[in-house]
């Protein structure tokens, strides 16, 4: 390994597995191996479990025994670099570079035999996927804790090893002895698959955990599972697992669950467009809450979906709404920073108001924000919300081309992301009803599909920056 060019590891798979090894790799890396002292060999071995980058810290915490104390490791970590290890992007600590390495696919191999004969795969695995656990759940409290975009590129740059740890099938324990760990990590990372647009990957991964399960599942396991149903399009999936995650907090006298509950009860309604029983149901969700909620979304994000509950039928309401949100933010949640998720959505509901009121300049100021923010985050859901009320808003400015645009590239977003079988929610439908049939008026069907075209090759990234 002569070359010291620092590179990007893969996002995502199992390296060990996803990749072909040559022989002449295998032979090469066998050669490296042999060259290595007796520290460096055990070191190499047990760094085969890794699936992405790794730093110094997490190599201690899942590496590090009597054979090979913590202490050691650091000065035993710069010998091998050379010999099976790539450098990749630096962290920062501050201003502290925080060197990461990443080990090929025939080092990994090669690792992995040998860690297998050695008889210790069994215990650095389950080191492993405890480490995993850690950061899975650091990410879930740098989510809570404001540090939203924190806790999505941790969450991110981590995938690699936390996608292994949420696959019981891949430990050497039988499936059954890793779920709780897979459904727990998963769990942590619920931000991740409904806020950040990994909606898809995280229902596959939830799903497939949850069936390795010996015991029932807990409420919150549950409650993601019908939170992912609904992010998916499938409100009518959510509902009895809703059920299930009701009486299983009952069961176990999970009264937090209960709140993290209702909150998806008036999600759920929202999308189906019962407005009153969402409004009742977010209204049961902030009786429920904490003050300071250490799981699942805010009490911000109940104040915000009241306010969508209530902005297209009592503006007043839905105003005071989010006053009181800001409100009982700065007093309960001081610790906590801001939820951008909670305030793209409330851009959302200010850009309606506005619209409602007539100001069509402060409308477009707020669904751009809440489109870029949603951008930002990576919610591929709230961002065609917001896009498509910003073109309801351009119609309603003279701006046809413009909101042609953006329902063009709206619609490549919802193919590219979600199935055939995903339907927008009734709060989107209609607004995107309303724009149509303006645009029907205005444009002829060929000016419409140019226009459509247009925005869909531009895409939602570039008219945001552009409106």
């Amino acid at each position: 390994m002569g070359s010291t060019e620092r590179r990007r590891p893969p996002e995502t798979g199992h390296i060990l597995w996803g990749e072909p090894v040559s022989p002449d790799q295998l032979a090469a890396a066998e050669h490296g191996y042999t060259r290595c002292g007796p520290a460096e060999r055990l070191l190499w071995e047990r760094l085969s479990v890794f699936e992405g980058a790794f730093g110094l810290e997490a190599v201690r915490e899942v590496c590090s025994s009597g054979t090979l104390p913590s202490a050691e490791i650091p000065a035993v970590l710069e010998r091998l670099a050379p010999l099976a290890l790539l450098p990749v992007d630096d962290l920062f600590d501050g201003e502290d570079p925080v060197p990461r390495h990443w080990m090929p696919p025939p080092m990994r191999a090669v690792g992995a035999r040998r860690l297998t004969r050695r008889g210790d795969r069994r215990a650095v695995v389950q080191h492993h996927r405890r480490w995993c656990l850690r950061l899975a759940r650091r990410a879930a409290d740098q989510w809570q804790a404001g540090r939203q975009l924190d806790a999505r590129d941790l969450a991110l740059r981590e995938l690699p090893d936390l996608a292994a740890a949420m696959d019981p099938t891949t430990a050497p324990l039988p499936p059954g002895a890793e779920a709780d760990t897979a459904v727990e990590t998963a769990v942590s990372l619920w931000f991740l698959w409904v806020a950040c647009g990994r909606t898809s990957e995280g229902r596959t991964r939830l799903r497939h955990a949850l069936s390795l399960r010996t015991g029932p599942p807990t409420a919150r396991a549950l409650w993601l599972a019908a939170f992912l149903e609904l992010e998916s399009g499938r409100p009518e999936d959510a509902d009895p697992l809703l059920v299930q995650a009701w009486a299983a907090a009952v069961r176990d006298g999970d009264d937090r669950a209960l709140g993290l509950l209702a909150h998806l009860r008036g999600a759920t309604a929202l999308y189906q467009g019962r407005a009153d029983a969402a409004a009742e149901a977010f209204r049961e969700a902030l009786a429920l809450m904490g003050e300071s909620p250490d799981f699942g979304p805010t009490r911000h994000a109940c104040w915000v979906g009241l306010a969508l509950a209530l902005c297209r039928t009592d503006p007043e309401a839905a105003q005071e709404a989010l006053d009181r949100g800001d409100t009982d933010r700065g007093s309960r949640w001081p610790r906590a920073g801001r939820d951008l998720f909670a305030d793209a959505w409330a851009h959302v509901v200010r850009a309606e108001l506005a619209a409602w009121d007539g100001e069509l300049e402060r409308a477009a100021q707020h669904a751009r924000r809440a489109l870029r923010e949603h951008l930002r985050l990576g919610s591929p859901a709230g961002a065609a919300a917001a896009a498509e009320l910003l073109a309801q808003i351009r119609v309603s400015a003279g701006r046809r081309d413009a909101a042609a645009h953006l329902l063009g590239a709206v619609d490549v977003l919802r193919t590219s992301v979600f199935d055939m079988a995903y339907r927008p929610a009734e709060f989107c439908a209609v607004t995107r009803a309303r724009s149509e049939s303006a645009l029907r008026t205005l444009l002829d069907g060929a000016e419409l599909r140019g226009a459509y075209e247009e925005g869909a090759r531009r895409g939602l990234f570039t008219l945001a920056a552009e409106a």
